[in-house]
Order: structure tokens, then C-alpha cells, then sequence
């Protein structure tokens, strides 16, 4: 039976009908899933995840519920099929030249085109770009994606491997080292563990005829207070030579495209520029920057058009030996700036129920707490486009870990040649917006090796550790910074975070500092105001979420600290008694209740972290920056948060908006 030739989402033209026109379809609609092994087909939604779309279908309860992180870690064993039945039309299928793009696959995933293999991805931070020429059809073309388990492709791996240290995965081969996906996925001390397979960004099959635009870069070449010359950088790919005329911020230019990929660069230059400066410091100006390829024959059509918001601002970081020890600051446009802020960590469990609405808040209400600055935390994943373009119009800095964390990782050829596609990718797309501050090669792997005894722990013999070691400082030393040096657009670059452990008073007059004396340690919250880094990348106090939130997720009967369901929420090794022992001293909140232990909770946190920030601002030029672990929730337990899961602010939002303010 022929299907409806319908385009199953959004078709965009780019312009009229030209030899050099391009045209995109959105793949949203009309997926299908099963478990591999099973006959039954059920709806999909992409992007999404195969947890959500079980819970859609009804075939499991909410994954946040009560204890069914446990009841339902079956689904990260098994593996899943999706699929998409489409046709064309004759203009669509009529094109030259034709290619899928694949923005983001969850992560070990066969990509079928008409029975045919055409993909194989192993990233979930990657886009892939597979050309189809020759393989479509008018109807029923079929787009078939299996995903199988991270557990199943890589735990002979890890059974065979030397052990690696794996942030919060617990189990006794643990496969995130050797998985390049989201860390926290694997479960963390605020985290739960859902190993989450699926389509979760889109995918769009792109067709043209002679010429395809393939991005757009702006770098600024030179700024003052007259003059700023920029440097576009135009990546293209033709199949036949072609004289085109385009516009670059309506200044024309004219150029012979030869046959093949393309890399040109044009100057041009904006009188009196407007500054772009983080929040509080001056208005985060953005120009709106279009390229508009003509359409041959015409003056005022265009047959391809980008558009970025470009912000004019100068950073550096100033992390070098000083008088004290070693500097860690900001400079933006030459001031030096003091950083206020937090790490953020992803939204959700599941990336793709996120929505733009939430983007929109979250940075908003970071604007509104007199921040400056986020720590994107290298557990997570590098966020959407929709993310960073906030910070740009919002001004607020993004210091950028790549996502490594906590973990040891492999060395083999073909597992360092993805992790290098990956970072050449993000680096490239990052470093065109005027929010980014800072890449960082990783999060506590050097205070970890150092601090940690993780080589008795894991048993290595000295040969070993000068192995790992040295694969570390290849990895992050070498391979990273030198991405980040050849097409970061002079973003700094540190190779981890921290660079001072927290152990010993030296080392709080030496760079980067996450303090964890107050929740790790035996400090209680005088120890904010004795220990004060540089920059204080981490630190921090938990909390409970709010009452009517906990609510929504857990049956009345489990809500009480001796329950095993609330045990499950907790996932921080410390568990709750330094929150009990801070309640106990409020006379006002009780313990034994649990809606009032809750409040005191936040009570609590909330005085942690004015008592940390007032030190922090208080020891410049000491401390030049103070980021509080965390920012946000991605599920309703308790966390060093400020926001819930919901978006609702805690108590300690309206005492850091206090403190940053004052």
C-alpha cells in the first residue's frame, strides 16, 4: 500500500528554485519502537528517550516514582529498535544530491536506510552527516535505527580491561569509562541511574542541487574603541564551479566557488563597536550578524541565509604565579571581574523532555541572582544551541568543562580519535558565542589521582600508574588544549578542575579550589569563611526538595527519613546526618517531622551559602570567584540545589540573590 507522501514534520525552503537552493525535512513524526526480539510496535516521540516512550505507552510507571530507578534498571540491558516509514514528492526526490544529519544518537547506534547499514555511531556528543545519494525512494522509504545496550557492547570490555575509576557507576565492571555519553546517566551523588538509550536530538534529511552552505564562523581579528574587524570564515561544498555574490552584514562580496568543500575567510568591519559584558558589568550587546548568498540572476533574493547573534568582548584568564601563589581571574574587555555563580548540571534525567520554556527560565532566574558566571559541569553533556544563545543575550559567562569527570578513560586509537571528532565538533560550535569563558579538560580527575588512592584502590603496579598517567597527559595536556589553541578562538584553557585540593591550607593560594571540607570533611560552616581558594569552583551544603514536590513522586506512606524509598533519594555517600545535626540546632523545625525537616533543610542551606559567598566577596583579591555546587536538579531528591527539579527556587536562591547583590 502506498503511504501518503507527506514529509512526516517541517519542510523549510531556503529560498526560490535555484541551482544552488537547499532544502530541509524534520524528522519528528511517524516513529515506531520496540524492544529488539519483539514483534510489538509502539509509538514514539523524537527526540526522545526509551524510558519515556515505555512510560508514554503505558508499559512502565514513572521512572521518578517511588523505587522504580530500581525496578525499572532492566530497560538499561536490553536493547531497541526504532523506525520511520516516509515518502517524497517529486520535487524532493528529484534533487541531486541528498544527506541525513543525525544531531545526537544515545549511543550506540545502528542507523538502516532501506536495508541498508549506512551508519554506525558511538557518540552521543556527536552529530554524523551520512550522504544517501542513489538510495531513496518516492514511497516507503524506511529509516531503521537500532540501539544497543552501552551494558551489552562494552562489558566484556570492562570485564577484560584494567579497572577504571568511573565517577558514580557502582557496579563491578562499570562501562562509562569506555561509553562516551552523559557520565550522570550512570548514577552520581545527586543523580539517579537510568542508562538511557534513543534519538535525542533531531534528525533532518537535507537535499540540493549544486551547493550546500556548511557553516558559518565569525572571530574577531581586532577590537578598540573605534574599529572592530571580523573575520568570517565560510565553510561550503559545491559540485560545480560557481560564481556566487553574497552578503556578509550587508557588505557584498563576490567570490568563484571551485568544485568540492570550501574553506574561504572575508574581513569586514563595525565602526564605534558596542561591548558585550557579563551581567552586571555593563549591557551583553549582541549584533546580528547575517550571510545571504544571492540567488543567481536576482538582487533581492536569497537562496541561503545564517544568522548569528555575535557579542564584541575580549577574555582571558589569568592563572599564572603571583605574590600570593597562583592567580585564577577573569579579565573581560581588560577589567578584571569577580565571578559569581553556579555549576549547572543537566535538566533532567531524560535531555529531551526539557523544553524551551525551562531554557528561557533557568537563565533568567541565573540573571536575576546577580550571577555572571555557570560552571557546565563535565558530567553532563554540552548543551543546546538554545542554552548558550540565553547566555549570550542574558550575559551570562560559560565556563565549559569538556565531558569527562571523575573517571579514568582508554587509550586506544579508535577510542581517542572519537573523543578528538568530538571536541573539534564542540569546540566549533561553542566558541561562537560571546558566553564562553573557559574550556576545562575535566572535572577531579588530577585531584582524584593525586588525592584519592585510587592506585590502591585499583590495584595498579607502578608500571601501570606511569601508563595512566601519561595517557591523562596526553588526553588533557595535549590533545584537548590543542583543539582548544587551534579553533577556540583564543578561549583559555585549563586542563582540570581543581587544580588545589582542599586538604592542606597551602593550597588554598593556588588556582582553581573545590572545598568540600563542610559536607566531606568535619568542618561545620565556619569552615566557608577559614578556607578560601583563589576560585572557588565547588563547594557546598545539601537540602531536601520542596514538600509538595516530593509529593508528586512518592506515596504518602515512604515520605520519612527511615523509609527505604526516601534511603533510595539520598545518593550522596554522607547521607542525611550532617542535615539532621543542622536542623537539630533550629529550635523552630523538627526532625522526627518530616515536612518541617525538610524546611529546615533549606533554612539551613540557605544560611550555608550566605555565610560562603559574603567570605568569598569579602577576600577579594584573594578569591575572585565563587561558584556553589549547584545550580539546578535533573529529579526530585535532595542535592546541594538552589532550584528544584521544577523550577521552583529553595530558600538558599533568594539568600545567594542576597548575597550577590549586596
Amino acid at each position: 500500500m502506498m503511504k501518503t507522501k507527506f514529509i512526516l514534520g517541517l519542510f523549510i525552503m531556503l529560498g526560490l528554485k535555484v541551482s544552488a537552493q537547499t532544502y530541509s525535512l524534520d524528522f519528528k513524526y511517524g516513529w515506531q519502537f520496540r524492544q529488539v526480539g519483539t514483534e510489538t510496535w509502539y509509538p514514539a516521540t523524537v527526540p526522545g528517550t526509551v524510558h519515556t516512550d515505555l512510560f508514554a505507552n503505558d508499559l512502565i510507571g514513572d521512572p521518578f516514582e517511588d523505587n522504580n530507578e530500581i525496578e525499572q534498571q532492566w530497560i538499561e540491558k536490553e536493547n531497541w529498535e526504532y523506525k520511520n516509514v516516509f515518502s517524497l514528492d517529486d520535487e524532493m526526490y528529484n534533487y541531486k544530491h541528498h544527506e541525513f544529519n543525525f544531531e545526537g544518537l544515545d549511543t550506540y547506534a545502528d542507523v538502516y536506510f532501506n536495508d541498508s547499514l549506512i551508519l554506525e555511531a558511538n557518540n552521543m556528543f556527536r552529530s554524523w552527516r551520512i550522504n544517501v545519494d542513489g538510495m531513496l525512494k518516492e514511497d516507503e522509504n524506511v529509516l531503521r535505527i537500532v540501539f544497543t545496550s552501552p551494558i551489552n557492547k562494552n562489558d566484556s570490555i570492562a570485564r577484560n580491561h584494567i579497572r577504571l575509576p568511573a565517577g558514580g557507576d557502582t557496579t563491578a565492571f562499570p562501562v562509562g569509562p569506555f561509553t562516551r555519553k552523559a557520565a550522570y546517566h550512570f548514577g552520581w551523588d545527586f543523580a539517579p541511574r537510568f542508562v538511557t538509550s534513543g534519538i535525542w536530538k533531531n534528525i533532518q534529511l537535507q537535499f540540493w542541487d549544486e551547493f550546500v552552505l556548511r557553516d558559518v564562523y565569525h572571530e574577531i581579528v581586532s577590537l578598540n574603541d573605534t574599529e572592530a574587524v571580523i573575520k568570517t570564515r565560510i565553510i561550503s561544498e559545491s559540485f560545480k564551479e560557481l560564481n556566487l555574490t553574497f552578503l556578509i552584514n550587508n557588505q557584498a562580496f563576490n567570490h568563484t566557488f571551485k568544485k568540492g568543500k570550501s574553506f574561504r575567510s572575508f574581513q569586514f568591519k563595525i565602526k564605534n563597536p558596542k561591548l558585550w559584558w557579563p551581567n552586571g558589568s555593563g549591557d551583553p550587546h549582541l549584533y546580528s550578524i547575517e550571510t545571504k548568498f544571492i540567488s543567481p540572476g536576482s538582487i533581492d533574493n536569497y537562496f541561503q541565509v545564517d544568522r548569528q547573534e555575535v557579542g564584541l568582548r575580549t577574555i582571558e584568564l589569568i592563572n599564572e604565579p603571583d605574590s600570593i601563589g597562583t592567580s585564577f581571574f577573569f579579565k573581560v574587555n581588560d577589567v578584571p571581574i569577580f565571578m559569581k555563580g553556579a555549576n549547572y548540571v543537566p535538566q533532567d534525567v531524560f535531555l529531551p523532555r526539557v523544553k524551551p520554556e525551562q531554557y528561557e527560565r533557568i537563565v533568567k532566574q541565573i540573571k536575576d541572582a546577580g550571577m555572571n558566571m555557570l560552571r557546565v559541569w563535565g558530567g553532563g553533556v554540552y548543551e543546546r544551541d538554545l542554552f548558550y544563545n540565553l547566555c549570550d543575550e542574558y550575559g551570562i559567562l560559560v565556563w565549559q568543562d569538556f565531558m569527562f569527570a571523575n573517571s579514568l578513560y582508554p587509550s586506544d586509537s579508535m577510542f581517542s580519535n572519537n573523543i578528538y571528532l568530538e571536541a573539534v565538533e564542540q569546540v566549533n560550535r561553542l566558541s561562537k558565542h560571546a558566553c564562553l569563558a573557559l574550556f576545562c579538560g575535566n572535572n577531579e580527575i588530577a585531584v582524584a589521582w593525586k588525592n584519592w588512592g585510587w592506585q590502591k584502590q585499583y590495584g595498579y603496579s607502578s608500571e601501570d600508574s606511569l601508563t595512566i598517567w601519561n595517557d591523562y597527559i596526553q588526553l588533557f595536556n595535549v590533545n584537548l588544549e590543542s583543539v582548544t589553541f587551534l579553533i577556540g578562538k583564543n578561549t583559555p584553557y585549563v586542563s582540570t578542575s581543581p587544580q588545589s585540593n582542599w586538604g592542606t591550607p597551602e593550597n588554598f593560594n593556588h588556582g582553581s579550589m573545590h572545598y568540600w571540607g563542610v559536607w566531606h570533611g568535619d568542618d561545620d560552616f565556619s569552615g566557608y569563611e577559614k578556607n578560601i581558594g583563589r576560585f572557588m569552583a565547588e563547594w557546598g551544603f545539601q537540602s531536601y526538595p520542596d514538600y509538595e514536590l516530593l509529593k508528586k513522586y512518592i506515596s504518602p506512606e515512604h515520605l520519612n527519613l527511615e523509609n527505604n524509598v526516601m534511603g533510595n533519594r539520598q545518593k550522596s555517600y554522607v547521607g542525611n546526618y550532617k542535615i539532621l545535626e543542622q536542623v537539630g540546632k533550629n529550635p523552630n523545625y523538627s526532625s522526627s517531622i518530616f515536612p518541617e525537616f525538610v524546611k529546615g533543610s533549606q533554612v539551613a542551606q540557605a544560611a550555608a551559602y550566605a555565610k560562603a559567598i559574603k567570605a568569598h566577596l569579602n577576600a577579594q583579591p584573594h578569591c575572585m570567584g565563587t561558584l556553589l555546587w549547584q545550580l539546578n536538579d535533573c529529579w526530585p531528591g535532595p542535592s546541594w540545589s538552589i532550584i528544584n527539579y521544577d523550577g521552583v527556587p529553595k530558600e538558599a536562591y533568594d539568600s545567594v540573590k542576597k548575597a550577590f547583590r549586596k
